[in-house]
């Protein structure tokens, strides 16, 4: 009767293993990853700068899709938002070379990285099936462009059909370089206008120019009037917003 139920006992053991298998069964590898500087849309809804972002928020690493896609969701309809053109996603103000750095929370085998704007490939990196570290970096040309532009990422795996999506809002040059810039080469003649002024009046009748404004182009000599003073034009030149003759005595000097 001993013998019965020890046998029982092995069987019903035997049965069991393979049930627990099953029901463990061992997890595949999976890679995990997004953009995190400049913020992607993803690492910018889970820092909690864009509102009602969904599932997103949870899982920012997790926009994993077929290869080929050109979305921002990877087709998946829980990360939808992603796609929200209406939302106001914020820029990163970037030049025109840019610097990305992918955040991975699993790392995996890969073959290649592109980077999309628009249906152009701007720029691709390949791996050749190497697995990358817990971060990696990669510096885009964006080929002269300008203005707000809205670049798309992929990661692609080497040994699956998947990739990893990751869309980065951009606002590329600043737009106010030359005003800062250009003053500096004129503050290094201030020796040579301060002579200039007796020999400016002492030739020529200065011609009157009118009120001073931007855009407008002055010779030397020419005077204006501004803010109730009237100045006289050292240098011939084009005015810019920023070069008032009240504070660039370089160009003017007040009648």
């Amino acid at each position: 009767m001993k013998h019965k139920r020890k046998f029982a006992a092995a069987a019903a053991g035997a049965t069991i293993a393979p049930l627990l298998m099953v029901a463990l069964p061992a997890s595949p590898a999976s890679a995990h990853g997004y953009i995190s500087t400049p913020p992607s849309r993803q690492a910018n809804c889970a820092a909690g700068k864009v509102s009602n972002c969904g599932q997103i928020i949870y899982e920012p690493q997790s926009v994993e899709g077929p290869k080929g896609l050109k979305s921002c969701n990877g087709g998946l309809s829980q990360f939808a938002s992603l796609n929200d053109e209406s939302k106001n996603w914020p820029a990163a103000s970037v030049g025109n070379s840019v610097n990305f750095t992918w955040t991975l929370t699993a790392r995996h085998a890969t073959s290649t990285w592109e980077y999309f704007i628009g249906s152009e490939r701007v720029a691709v990196f390949n791996d050749n099936g190497a697995q990358p570290g817990a971060t990696k970096s990669h510096t885009v040309n964006l080929g002269g462009r300008s203005g707000r532009v809205k670049l798309l990422a992929v990661w692609n795996i080497a040994d699956t059909a998947m990739a990893f999506y990751s869309c980065v809002d951009l606002q590329v040059g600043g737009g106010g370089g030359t005003t800062t810039t250009q003053p500096t080469t004129t503050t290094t003649q201030p020796t040579t206008t301060t002579t200039r002024p007796t020999t400016t009046t002492t030739t020529t009748t200065p011609p009157q120019s009118g009120t001073w404004a931007a855009g407008t182009a002055y010779t030397a000599g020419s005077t204006v009037t501004y803010n109730g003073g009237s100045y006289r034009c050292l240098q011939a030149h084009t005015a810019l917003a920023g070069w008032e003759p009240s504070t660039t005595p370089a160009l003017w000097a007040k009648n």
